[in-house]
């Protein structure tokens, strides 16, 4: 007989890979920027945490002691930014901060672009020499 998994599992299981990882995250923040759910980016956070090689893995990568990283990515009074920021940097990414196109760059149509356009945050492959 056939062992069931969990949806999460399958999640975990498919992310496994850095670029598949890099994806999910960007799929996450693009829903961010619809839903404004930080619980569902802290929680995919901490899914791609685990689908990259666990909390002692990824804070090796950081250079942080693996218990504060794990309270880290586990409280959601932390700061979204910082959160995403040091799991993107144990991955070897770094956000970046991207324009929005506007047709016409005027105050009124601002609001308007952004609902017309994917406003996703993309991450860039982080460059800066190890020194």
């Amino acid at each position: 007989m056939k062992k069931m998994r969990t949806w999460r599992e399958c999640l975990i299981e498919q992310i496994a890979d850095q670029k598949s990882a890099i994806g999910y995250l960007q799929a996450i923040l693009e829903d961010y920027q619809i839903y404004r759910n930080p619980a569902a980016v802290h929680r995919s956070l901490r899914t791609v945490v685990e689908a990259q090689g666990g909390v002692s893995e990824l804070a090796k990568q950081v250079d942080m002691d693996p218990k504060v990283f794990s309270k880290m990515i586990s409280n959601e009074d932390v700061p979204l930014i910082d959160t995403l920021g040091i799991v993107l940097k144990a991955l070897g990414y770094q956000l970046a901060i991207q324009p929005i196109k506007l047709e016409n760059r005027t105050p009124d149509t601002y609001t308007g672009a952004l609902e017309r356009q994917n406003t996703s945050a993309h991450v860039a492959e982080n460059e800066i020499d190890s020194q």
